[in-house]
């Protein structure tokens, strides 16, 4: 038994005093050739300092070995080393055999540093030097993957499984083309890829997309198979639970869809989308008082959710809780583009409390931007009527019935008005 074939079987046994000796045993007596497959080994189970010590021990012997400044590169960059990754790439010249595995390696570091266009320029003068190689192809459809450019991931993928291959590096190419398509919103297409995937062979992300791209085609049957089984299989995966929801929901399966997003709130708590969901639910459930709890909850996680704040503010107003709006929304009155339907509700509420300077104010500042909403028009033409500010009142009858010409309690109003 050699000294490396030794110190990888104590690392094996725990052993790591006698690792250490046969580790240097190893360097002073082993052949080059062993070696260099110790240095891949002990990279391999994750001793990278270990690995870099005999990967340069044969460096100084083999100065010109690019291969193993690569190799050297590469531990240096799961290090997040990239200034001593950068030193021994820059040593590695155009004419050098492993100069496009440099040029991987190179774009590799810059696509961890989200420097994307030149991770692209560096696979982009790979391919040219090796037009041929799928696996430069397959390197720049993951980059374009992980950075959104879906139609030209597909184009990639298309064109290395038109070669013959179907999985590169552990990376399932139909997966990758359903994926792409159903993120290109093309569903028709994603799902005649995702298909051809065995369950057994589906990870946690593809189950999802599976599912959501049933949801997209209305095969709500499917989507909740599939999200169902994703859920069992993966309870941590978060956003399994408001689109398992949503198909629920849509297959009229309300109390099972609000029990799916209350699970939901059990893993993550502090999604302010799924709060709305169990309060969207709990109003169909005609449950007011849990609606309030969850909008109350997530008001409390996302303050500043303005979507939160509204619905919150309406359900007020639908309990005729007045106080308690003009209350809450107090907090927001100053806030920078703030949702119209605040002054909205807040007008309301003083009207009904018999505040009406407070409620001229509010319907005054709403008016502008809901004067093409009947709703809106024909409770402001009620207070201003109230009000006795009979111009304002014309005027909005005037707007309301450009929308509803047909209502004849508004039509016999303004001409009533109009005489007076």
């Amino acid at each position: 038994m050699t000294f490396s074939e030794e110190a990888l079987e104590n690392i094996q046994d725990g052993k790591m005093d006698d690792f250490n000796k046969n580790l240097i045993k190893a360097k002073e007596n082993d052949s080059d050739e062993i070696l260099y497959s110790l240095a891949e080994e002990l990279y391999t189970l994750g001793f990278l300092d270990e690995s870099i010590q005999v990967y340069q021990q044969l460096l100084e012997k083999y100065p010109d070995e690019d291969q193993i400044k690569t190799e050297i590169a590469d531990i240096y960059i799961s290090q997040d080393k990239n200034d001593e990754a950068l030193n021994y790439l820059s040593q590695i010249e155009k004419s050098s055999p492993n100069y496009v595995n440099a040029l991987m390696v190179e774009a590799d570091l810059y696509q961890t540093q989200e420097l994307t266009d030149v991770s692209e320029q560096k696979l982009l003068e790979a391919e040219k030097i090796m037009p041929d190689e799928d696996i430069i192809k397959f390197a720049l459809g993951e980059l374009y993957f992980s950075i959104g450019r879906y139609e030209d991931s597909v184009n990639i993928y298309l064109n290395i499984i038109k070669h013959g291959t179907l999985e590169i590096s552990s990376v399932n190419l139909v997966e990758r083309l359903g994926v792409s398509y159903a993120n290109l919103g093309k569903f028709e297409q994603a799902i005649g890829y995702l298909e051809q995937i065995k369950p057994i062979d589906m990870n946690s992300d593809v189950k999802f997309e599976t599912g959501f791209t049933y949801l997209q085609l209305n095969r709500t049957n499917d989507a909740i198979k599939m999200f169902s089984d994703l859920k069992d299989e993966d309870p941590q995966y978060a956003t399994t639970y408001p689109y398992l929801s949503d198909a629920l929901k849509a297959n009229n399966q309300i109390e099972e869809a609000f029990k799916v997003i209350q699970e939901g709130l059990g893993v993550d708590k502090y999604n302010v989308n799924m709060y709305l969901k169990a309060y969207n639910l709990a109003i169909l459930l005609e449950d007011y008082d849990n609606a309030e709890n969850y909008l109350k909850e997530g008001n409390v996680i996302d303050p500043d959710n303005i979507t939160v704040i509204v619905n919150l503010s309406n359900l007020y107003l639908q309990k005729e809780q007045y106080e308690e709006n003009i209350k809450f929304l107090a907090n927001y009155l100053e806030t920078d583009d703030m949702d119209p339907q605040v002054y909205w509700n807040l007008a309301i509420s003083y009207y009904h409390l018999e505040k009406f300077e407070d409620a001229k104010k509010y319907f005054d500042e709403s008016i502008g931007y809901f004067k093409n909403n009947s709703e809106f028009l024909k409770q402001a033409i009620m207070f201003y009527r109230e009000y006795g500010d009979i111009s304002t009142t014309i005027q909005l009858l005037k707007e309301y019935l450009k929308i509803v010409p047909s209502d004849e309690e508004m039509t016999f109003m303004l001409e009533d008005l109009e005489e007076y």
